[in-house]
């Protein structure tokens, strides 16, 4: 049983690699974004931590990366290509939990 206190500290934990893996999605060689969405899903899913709760991530950081283009006077309309990220990480999740079911 984890306290709120490190459960807050483990969504800390998971924003910051989120961050990375968005800033990161569409410029790291593909062997090094696996390897840090591989790390992302398995914090994710033995922290216990539930499926809203990424899209929240992705959302909080979606509009964080939004109102930093606007300021800079810039459109943000290429983040909607960063659904594919949220995606990506889903379909991930949604494998480990079907491989982690006994047969």
């Amino acid at each position: 049983m984890t306290t709120r206190a490190e459960q807050q500290a483990l969504l800390q934990q998971l924003k910051s690699e989120y961050r990375q893996i968005l800033i990161n999605y569409f410029i790291t060689t593909e062997e090094t974004l696996k390897e840090k969405i591989d790390k992302f899903i398995h914090a994710v899913f033995y922290g216990n931590i539930p499926v809203p709760q990424i899209i929240e991530i992705h959302m909080e950081l979606i509009d964080e990366f939004s109102q930093q283009l606007k300021l800079e006077g810039r459109s943000d309309e290429a983040l909607l290509d960063y659904r594919l990220t949220l995606i990506d990480i889903l379909a991930h999740l949604c494998e480990l939990y079907r491989c982690s079911i006994p047969k």
